[in-house]
């Protein structure tokens, strides 16, 4: 069902010396920030050859990203995202097998302009599930 790996998503506590870390240090391309309200962050993505970095950084006191990183001040890994084919399809396949999708289930725009779903980390290994269409 899951396809290609397509991001890990880190929560940082501020993405301009994130974002200057990558580019700089590393000398990794870093697209610009943007702000994406409807999840509550603001990301950037650092551009490797075979995946992408996201840099979250929160948008916001009601952010996710600012709860993550009430528990986590330095911030880490927040979660990893996987493409699918057809993201209703897999959303219902994983809900019949007992998978909880986070929020009203329905697919919101992430930040490549594409479905996304969110699956709790109770049910994947401790560990924050996205899914984006393909």
């Amino acid at each position: 069902m899951i396809g290609r790996f397509n991001h890990v998503a880190i929560a940082v506590p501020d993405l301009a010396a994130a974002t200057a870390t990558y580019r700089d240090t590393l000398g990794a391309e870093v697209s610009a920030p943007l702000a994406q309200p409807e999840h509550g962050v603001t990301v950037a993505f650092v551009t490797l050859p075979n995946t992408k970095v996201e840099l979250l950084e929160p948008l916001g006191a009601g952010s996710p990203i600012a709860k993550f990183l009430e528990r986590n001040p330095a911030g880490g890994v927040h979660h990893l995202c996987f493409e699918v084919d057809d993201i209703i399809a897999a959303r219902n396949r994983l809900k019949s097998a007992g998978a909880r999708v986070l929020g009203d289930g329905e697919p919101k725009l992430g930040a490549h302009g594409k479905p996304v779903i969110f699956l709790h980390p109770k049910d994947f290994c401790g560990t924050l599930i996205e899914l984006e269409q393909a």
